[in-house]
């Protein structure tokens, strides 16, 4: 008998040992001869050793049936909100946070007190001849909701930066990016207008104009001023455009060292230079367009006004609705410790049978950008189902490096999903479904772990209010506190 014959071999028995130990359920079996399926028997298994892979046991099913009407109440509890996996509790932190509350950051980046939140509703006047809510703090112990910021539109994607200031921005094709300096000592400040940047506190808020003007949702900024995020674009729009591209800005300055800033002058988002993706299908050449949306890719320099129209005529790679973005924290490279990996949410259109993946790249020269070097290897990590779509926000989980994939409906889920192993693909190797939202008007969004990986955040977004009361004259969303995630030495 030769090696590989008997690898083989010792690979079917111990596949046989580990399933004979499980207690398959009828819908494990495939037709009428009740011949086991493999892949059933490979889901069964990753709900059987959750709590050892995830830190939870007993992961959903099914997801939480459809209800009618306004749902949300004053008299429930967070568990009326949402369904958990097993060993998991649900509660509320805040009922109070702004209508559309969505991405959130913690701060400050040290030991957080509080989470800062982005509300994507769009800028309006209330009755009170205040702007809507923009940027808000939620008290991490108490749970008060302040607003720092009013005036942006449909913000969404937020980060605390390396340097301890807050990044906001907005998801509009005109959209901005703020940076906030200080901002549990911010209260009730304005944009007064988007396009010029002008704002109340001009010495603790600036507009970013030499980051890209798109649609923002998710980003990271790495250490060194860097920053690299997606336009939330489909293809088609306008007729024929390719989707939105992934950008990536370098700073003039790039920033050395750990200090925290005293000044917004000295953020290294002040100047700088931005870049749009085009991956390429043939190894260290330029070949572009449909079908090549992985593979190796190089930046090409944009104007960072015009980014989006700019990126579509020098023929950058369209995404379908690039949401979230996150770097992998627990990602090294030990030939090359400059290398990062980043995820980003690819939506697709679940109607269309386009289910969603979420694409990893890594990009080994961050503060390169040269359009004749293709520093960036991309290449899809998760791929949507019938059950599991829509993605849209992303959390990596510290400790463990589990991706947390959100869906962008209403009964919308979170499912985790694990790192890819030692086995020859390069996709995770599983996902279950941790969280289902009861409430059909609404969907889970912002979805953040705490340092340690043991508790998490999510917003349940865009739900019914007409049972609620408002707050400043605005509509509210829930916080939901998760708790109960078992971190594994």
């Amino acid at each position: 008998m030769n090696f590989m014959l008997k690898r083989s071999t010792l690979a079917i028995a111990l596949t046989s040992i580990i399933f004979s130990n499980i207690a398959l359920a009828d819908d494990d079996f495939n037709g009428s001869d009740n011949k086991k399926d493999f892949g059933a028997m490979t889901e069964h298994l990753l709900n059987a050793q959750s709590e050892k892979l995830f830190g939870f046991n007993k992961p959903l099913q099914k997801s939480a049936p459809a209800t009618t009407g306004a749902y949300r109440a004053l008299d429930q509890k967070a568990t009326s909100q949402v369904l958990v996996a097993g060993g998991l509790k649900a509660e509320y932190l805040t009922r109070n946070a702004a209508n559309a509350t969505d991405m959130m950051a913690f701060f400050p980046i040290d030991k957080p007190t509080h989470l800062i939140t982005c509300v994507e509703g769009g800028r309006a006047v209330l009755a009170s001849g205040k702007y809507n809510p923009s940027v808000q703090s939620i008290n991490l112990i108490t749970g008060h909701v302040e607003t720092l910021l009013r005036g942006m539109s449909s913000c969404d994607g937020i980060r605390t930066t390396p340097w301890n200031t807050i990044l906001a921005t907005e998801e509009r094709s005109d959209g901005g990016a703020y940076e906030i300096l200080d901002p549990l000592n911010v209260s009730n400040q304005t944009v007064l207008d988007r396009i010029s940047g002008a704002v109340t506190d001009s010495a603790r808020i600036a507009k970013r104009n030499a980051l890209p003007t798109m649609a923002w949702e998710g980003l990271a900024i790495l250490p060194t001023g860097v920053v690299i995020a997606g336009d939330e674009l489909r293809p088609g729009t306008p007729a024929d455009a390719d989707g939105g591209a992934i950008f990536k800005f370098v700073p003039q300055t790039p920033r050395t060292g750990n200090d925290k800033i005293e000044n917004l002058a000295d953020s290294p988002l002040a100047a700088g230079a931005v870049y749009a993706m085009q991956v390429s299908c043939v190894n260290n050449n330029q070949q572009y367009g449909q079908g090549c949306e992985i593979g190796n890719a190089a930046w090409l320099p944009v104007n960072a006004a015009t980014a989006r129209a700019d990126a579509y005529a020098k023929g950058a790679t369209g995404y379908y609705r690039p949401e979230d973005l996150h770097q992998d924290l627990m990602y090294t490279d030990s030939a090359n410790p400059e290398a990062v990996r980043f995820c980003l949410a690819n939506t697709g259109n679940e109607d269309a049978f386009n289910f969603a993946e979420v694409i990893c790249g890594v990009d080994d020269k961050p503060l390169i950008a040269d359009a004749t070097k293709r520093t960036v290897d991309v290449n899809r990590f998760v791929e949507g189902d019938t059950d599991f779509n829509a993605f849209d926000n992303l959390e990596f989980q510290p400790k463990t490096g589990n991706l947390y994939v959100i869906e962008d409906h209403s009964n919308g889920d979170i499912f985790a999903c694990l790192p890819d192993g030692v086995d020859r693909d390069i996709k995770t190797d599983g996902c279950v479904k941790m969280l289902s939202v009861k409430d059909s008007s609404a969907e889970p969004t912002g979805f953040i772990f705490s340092a340690d990986g043991t508790t998490a955040y999510v917003s349940i977004q865009h739900s019914d209010d007409t049972n609620m009361p408002m707050v400043d004259g605005y509509g509210t969303d829930d916080i939901i506190k998760i708790t109960g995630f078992k971190i594994k030495k």
